[in-house]
């Protein structure tokens, strides 16, 4: 039984938000309403993984970004903080990298191979934002319980999986096709599963990661393109989306149901 006399404990959540192609101001600022709903939680903010220091001192990693590349000095820190037993909330394009533009397409360089490793995963395409089905995988777990199958708007991400038997999936959809715009574009061969939501497991703690949640306003093709016409808001728009993201934070801060 916990103690009345006992204050809780702060939670020190460092918030990673950066990279291209991307809205991170809208994603930020929701990110930040949601953890506003925890008055334990203190946030510190960075773009990128340089901040060692204060990755290494976090209780809780939550990120969001896209083509932002840790040097091997915050790889080692990042694994060896899971492996100590953080738990790391990471969402959409944290584990992609892209060269852009190439001749073929969007290319993927393996570039980061123990982030990956730790991530569970490489973001290598994605068809045209469109509407797919999330199914349940994992009815019985708390993250997920009672979220029925619901159809989204959003980038379907097709990824590299590092250790595949270690990952407990949560979230799934099942695609097959062609994704032109990148390098690496057939997609068809196999069972068409592509996991949405799941679970890696290392040392004591564990990486959370969801592949939904895109967004991007006029200004964010830059220097690609000076205006984008169509605001994008995708899984945001959904009450599934928050549900998600609101278990995530508190499996983050270590509750187990």
């Amino acid at each position: 039984m916990t103690d009345p006399r006992v204050p809780p404990s702060r939670i020190d959540v460092c918030l990673v938000v950066g990279g291209v192609y991307h809205d991170f101001d809208f994603a930020r600022r929701e990110l930040l309403q949601l953890l506003s709903e925890h008055d334990r939680a203190r946030v510190s903010v960075r773009h990128n993984w340089d901040d060692v220091q204060t990755l290494s001192a976090a209780d809780a990693i939550i990120s969001y970004t896209c083509d932002v590349r840790p040097n091997e000095a915050s790889q080692a820190a990042l694994r060896e903080w899971v492996e100590r037993g953080g738990r790391w909330v990471a969402l959409h394009g944290t584990n992609a990298a892209l060269d852009h533009p190439r001749p073929a397409g969007v290319e993927a360089p393996r570039c980061f191979a123990s982030f990956a490793h730790t991530l569970g995963s490489q973001f290598i395409a994605h068809p045209e934002i469109g509407p797919f089905t999330v199914e349940n995988a994992s009815p019985d777990h708390w993250l997920v319980a009672g979220i029925d199958s619901f159809i989204t708007r959003d980038e379907l991400y097709l990824m590299e999986h590092l250790d595949p038997d270690a990952l407990e999936v949560l979230l799934r959809t099942h695609w097959l096709g062609e994704t032109p715009s990148f390098a690496e574009s057939d997609w068809n061969s196999g069972s068409g599963e592509r996991l949405v939501q799941y679970l890696r497991p290392l040392g004591n703690g564990a990486v959370l990661y969801n592949t939904l949640g895109h967004c991007r306003g006029h200004y964010d093709m830059a220097p690609l393109q000076d205006y984008y016409p169509t605001i994008e808001r995708c899984s945001w728009e959904t009450a599934q989306y928050y549900e998600l993201l609101r278990r995530a934070i508190r499996w983050a801060f270590g509750a187990t149901e």
